[in-house]
């Protein structure tokens, strides 16, 4: 687990590399699936969730890159302090997880159509047959 102090000035220190980060560094190791956790320098208190929040809303505030509609939001909004906060955040959850593993299906069943392909299959003959193929590590010279 990487361990990401934010001090009081706003700044981002990560343990692990001994440097500090700024918010594009945390997102390249959410993108890389490395666990982190952020933590307040002087009390040591979990604020990893707030600097999620951070990045959200760096990235939402442009329509271009938006994920979350204003009714999305509103509608999100409403479910906090009812019944039903509980049901809703295990449903996005669980709908976000179960979306992730089928697009993780499609591209393997993508690379898979291209790897038989004709194409595909030429390629992997060459890159065998030819070690200065593209994709291929020159020999090493001793």
């Amino acid at each position: 687990m990487i361990i990401i102090k934010k001090y009081p000035n706003r700044r981002l220190y990560d343990t692990s590399q001994s440097q500090y980060v700024n918010l594009n560094d945390i997102k390249a190791l959410i993108n890389s699936h490395k666990a982190f956790q952020v933590v307040d320098s002087k009390t040591g208190e979990d604020v990893t969730k707030s600097l999620l929040l951070q990045i959200i809303a760096e990235q939402e505030s442009t329509d271009q890159q938006s994920l979350l509609t204003n009714t999305l939001l509103m509608q999100l909004i409403r479910f906090y302090d009812s019944d039903m906060q509980a049901f809703v955040r295990q449903y996005l959850e669980m709908s976000l997880a179960h979306f992730l593993d089928q697009q993780d299906a499609i591209d393997g069943f993508m690379k898979q159509m291209v790897n038989n392909s004709p194409m595909g299959l030429f390629n992997q003959f060459m890159q065998q047959a030819n070690p200065l193929w593209p994709g291929q590590q020159p020999p090493k010279k001793d």
